[in-house]
C-alpha cells in the first residue's frame, strides 16, 4: 500500500511539473519579426547575410559598399526609412535607446517595397581605423564591424535588421 502511495505521488508531481513547463523566448530562441527583411544583393549568407566590396586599388582606398534591404510586397507595408544605421561588433548599438554613435545621422528615404545604403571603405576607415594603424584591407577579409539597420515601415512599426558582413574582394 504504501509503494502503490510512494509511486502514485511521484506520477502526479512529475505530470505537474510537465505540466507547468512553458517554452521560454529569449536571446537564444528564433524570433523573427511579422515582416521579413531581406538584402537582395548578398553573395553568401555566413551565417549573416554579406555583400562584397572591390579591394579598393589607390591610395584613398576608397571603394563602395553598398547594402540593398528588401521586404515581401505581399506584406501590404513599404518601408518609410533607415531610421539607424550602427557598425558594431554586436547588436548593443541599434538597440541602444541613445542618439549618437551611429554610422549616420540622418534617416535614409526608403520607397516600395526596398531601401539601399551606400557608403564608401574611406568612410568606414574614418569612422573605424585599421588596428595596428599600419595595417591596410586585403582581399577575401570582411571588414572588422557589421552593419546593423533599425528599418521604420510606413505603419511606423520598427524592425531590427540581421548584421550584414562586408567582404573586401
Amino acid at each position: 500500500m504504501i509503494t502503490t502511495i510512494k509511486k502514485l505521488s511521484g506520477l502526479v508531481i512529475a505530470t505537474a511539473l510537465l505540466a507547468s513547463c512553458t517554452k521560454e523566448r529569449g536571446p537564444l530562441t528564433s524570433v523573427k519579426p511579422a515582416v521579413s527583411v531581406t538584402v537582395s544583393n548578398a553573395i553568401a549568407w555566413r551565417p549573416d547575410p554579406t555583400v562584397s566590396t572591390p579591394l579598393p586599388t589607390s591610395s584613398a582606398l576608397v571603394s563602395t559598399i553598398t547594402i540593398t534591404l528588401a521586404i515581401d510586397g505581399s506584406t501590404g507595408r513599404t518601408i518609410k526609412e533607415i531610421t539607424k544605421v550602427a557598425a558594431s561588433t554586436s547588436y548593443t548599438q541599434i538597440q541602444s535607446t541613445g542618439t549618437t554613435g551611429f554610422y549616420t545621422s540622418a534617416p535614409i528615404a526608403g520607397s516600395g517595397t526596398s531601401v539601399t545604403f551606400t557608403t564608401t571603405t574611406a568612410a568606414y576607415l574614418t569612422l573605424y581605423p585599421l588596428t595596428p594603424a599600419s595595417a591596410t584591407l586585403t582581399a577575401n577579409t570582411e571588414l572588422p564591424r557589421r552593419f546593423y539597420f533599425l528599418l521604420t515601415l510606413d505603419d511606423g512599426s520598427q524592425i531590427v535588421t540581421e548584421p550584414v558582413r562586408v567582404l573586401v574582394l
